[in-house]
């Protein structure tokens, strides 16, 4: 008797335990669409697509995870899957604790893919991770973007792919939200904007990412909002407290526009070629008993290539505090008149570099790197942040004016201390690429390819190995060029360098 009133309570827990499920979705699986299988999610569950093409056109209210047990909604290894079509491909309502990847959405009618907080402002929708999606192709031509997002508060939007957005439209749209990273992703032919933020948006911080051809404004920080759409309410600003760092951006008729924003700092980034202004300084909502004018904002640090003559470089507009902003340490270069006298800015820069050729890899190719006898080499003003470049290198003391370091702090295949050796052949490559690798202790370990213009492709998505000597070999299915192959182990240790990949066998 005594043993059996001992294994009764175990009966008891296992016969009511909940283990996290795989709702697998598609043709022949056992949910038709998202929208079914969301209704059986629980928290710690994954949500399967299967590859093939889902209809667009699905909603969800109160999809939540919890902190410990996120709900995962991604492709099936191996399969692409995509949302095509509807008004929005997907719009969570409320969501929380989910992470979204490897999912496509295309030609939608509203937007791409909508994530709000069902209009309950008190309760924003939170902890919502987008990685390694495209978001491409809208069929619309008004403001329709690509990703909105509407009061939504700690978020990641990482390796991500936007293209071809709306003409009136943006890549990411964000209104009211908050505490955000928008990391290495890739914007080509935007409409309006690759992103804006506005509405009471703060702390957002954007960094790593490349912009091709990114609309009329490619960085629209700030915007103008109806006074019923901020959140919070009574946010006295359209933007705060923003960072953008270490990207890339290339094309459109202008790169970075401050609109009713304050305290945002733009510092190590790269701009090259805008078609008719560098920098815009505007207020669109306007209430001096509300509103603080656009200002105490930073440029610092920037190398801004131009192809020619503009009208000016900065555009502003009444109702701003110009004469508050910071300039210094940038490097302004016109590659069409060598007697260019320097930009038109509000303040003075500070330590600016006028007319001196940047000496970029190969621009043309988006390869903005520069040489050690750069004149932004070590030219830089000692900021805390960032830390790392494009690249995720480390910059140097003093750094570099730019989005790439020129002498960058982890260097061509330096070894941290749990990673004993890391070898790449051959290189140049072809289409097959082996790894050795020595590790001190068991580690979870991933490789990565890194292009010219920061798009990852995985060679090893992610898997466990013990202390010891390994080789992997991989088939590379990427165009030919110039690669950063990056390790981590453990993701704190990271092993690197350049190798040349080609299309031969």
């Amino acid at each position: 008797m005594r043993n059996a009133s001992l294994l009764l309570p175990v009966f008891f827990l296992f016969s009511n335990a909940v283990f996290p499920a795989t709702l697998h979705v598609g043709v022949g699986q056992t949910y038709a669409n998202f929208e079914a299988a969301a209704a059986a999610a629980q928290p710690g569950d994954t949500i399967l697509f299967h590859g093939g093409t889902h209809s667009g056109g699905q909603y969800a209210a109160n999809l939540q995870g919890t902190a410990s047990q996120w709900i995962f909604i991604k492709n099936a290894a191996g399969e692409t899957p995509i949302l095509e079509g509807g008004s929005n491909a997907i719009q969570l309502s409320d969501a929380a604790y989910l992470h979204i990847s490897g999912l496509t959405f295309q030609h939608q009618t509203g937007n791409g893919f909508n994530c709000d907080d069902g209009g309950t402002y008190n309760t924003p929708a939170h902890h919502i991770i987008f990685e390694n999606c495209t978001f491409r192709d809208m069929s619309a031509s008004g403001n329709n973007d690509l990703l909105k997002l509407s009061g939504l508060d700690d978020f990641e939007i990482r390796n991500c792919t936007f293209l071809n957005g709306a003409n009136g439209g943006s890549g990411i749209d964000m209104v009211g939200c908050h505490r955000g990273l928008i990391k290495g992703n890739f914007f080509e032919n935007m409409g309006s904007n690759s992103i804006q933020a506005k509405g009471g948006t703060q702390h957002v911080r954007i960094e790593g990412n490349f912009f091709r051809n990114g609309g009329q404004r490619t960085l629209n920080l700030g915007g103008s909002t109806g006074l019923s759409f901020f959140r919070p309410i009574d946010a006295t600003f359209e933007a705060a407290d923003l960072q953008v760092y270490s990207n890339i951006i290339v094309g459109s008729w202008a790169a970075v526009a401050f609109v009713g924003a304050v305290n945002v700092e733009v510092v190590n980034n790269t701009i090259y070629a805008p078609e008719n202004w560098v920098i815009r300084i505007l207020q669109e909502t306007v209430d001096p008993d509300r509103f603080v004018e656009c200002g105490d904002n930073t440029f610092r640090n920037n190398i801004v290539w131009l192809a020619g003559n503009l009208p000016t470089e900065t555009n502003t507009g009444p109702n701003t505090r110009p004469e508050t902003f910071t300039f210094s340490n940038n490097l302004w270069y016109n590659a069409a008149d060598p007697n260019w006298s320097g930009p038109d800015v509000p303040v003075t820069d500070v330590d600016g570099i006028v007319n001196e050729d940047p000496m970029f890899q190969d621009a043309w190719i988006g390869d903005f790197m520069i040489p050690m006898n750069s004149p932004a080499a070590g030219a830089g003003y000692p900021v805390s942040e960032p830390q790392l470049d494009f690249y995720e290198m480390g910059f140097d003391t003093p750094r570099s004016i730019g989005a790439i370091e020129a002498n960058p702090v982890s260097d061509d295949f330096e070894i941290p201390s749990l990673i004993g050796s890391f070898d790449l052949f051959p290189n140049p490559g072809g289409r097959h690429l082996t790894t050795t690798f020595t590790l001190a202790k068991p580690a979870f370990v991933k490789i990565e390819l890194i292009s010219q213009t920061g798009q990852r492709l995985a060679l090893l998505p992610g898997a466990p190995f013990g202390a010891g000597t390994f080789e992997k070999s991989f088939e590379v299915k990427a165009a030919a060029g110039w690669y950063l192959v990056r390790m981590w182990a453990d993701g704190d240790f990271t092993a690197q360098g350049w190798m040349q990949v080609g299309l031969r066998p």
